[in-house]
């Protein structure tokens, strides 16, 4: 290489980007904040679920004044106040046995008298066949949620069935928000039915556990 020819010039070095607190992290402090805050309060599983119920006791008057929607809206809260009791029991170690037994027993009632308000309307306007699918959607309701019950205390996990209580709220839920256009109806049938499929499903479901292969042998 001769004397004369010059090297070119190294490419300036950029300058590392400063590093910027990630949002997610800040984001994640608050909520771990708050959520201490939470807990150090005096608020309990036990209000949330009476909370619920005041809710679902509303619905029922508003959907005997036949305010359908704004019956549907407070029983749709009522409802998501029903599964947040739970996880607020987890989370925050204030739950309690009593806890866990008024929240069940709370959620039998609710659903009940939200139903019976719903059969109260279809009596008024003498639709028998309404009326009885509600009592059968009442009925099976109880009894899916009382086969799980039973079956747990035989050693028996009993999840299954497609009529779980979210289905429920959600069907109904339905119904009740679009009433005044003629969902109502059409909803307590296809909740009576699926109850009805779902205790079927629950029953065989805890008769192929206890009377399969396993048990058999021993």
């Amino acid at each position: 290489m001769g004397a004369g020819t010059q090297q070119p010039p190294p490419p300036p070095i950029e300058p590392e980007p400063r590093s910027r607190p990630r949002r997610d992290t800040a984001g994640a402090e608050r909520l771990e904040n708050a959520r201490e805050r939470l807990i150090a309060s005096r608020l309990t599983p036990n209000a949330i679920s009476l909370t619920g119920f005041a809710l679902n006791v509303l619905a029922a008057v508003l959907i005997w004044q036949t305010e359908f929607f704004w019956g549907g809206v407070a029983f749709i809260v009522g409802s998501i106040m029903d599964t947040l009791d739970g996880g607020y029991s987890r989370m925050s170690g204030k739950g309690t046995p009593f806890g866990a037994f008024l929240d069940s027993t709370l959620d039998r009632i609710e659903e009940g008298i939200v139903l019976t308000a719903v059969a109260a309307t279809f009596a008024e306007h003498g639709d028998e066949l309404a009326v009885a699918a509600v009592v059968v959607a009442v009925m099976a309701s109880l009894v899916v949620s009382y086969t799980r019950a039973r079956a747990e205390a035989l050693g028996v996990q009993c999840k299954v069935g497609l009529a779980t209580r979210a289905i429920r709220v959600v069907i109904l839920s339905a119904g009740l928000v679009f009433a005044h256009f003629g969902a109502l109806e059409p909803a307590v049938y296809v909740l009576a039915g699926l109850s009805s499929f779902t205790v079927v499903q629950r029953i065989l479901h805890v008769r192929s556990e206890l009377t399969g292969p396993q048990v058999r042998a021993v």
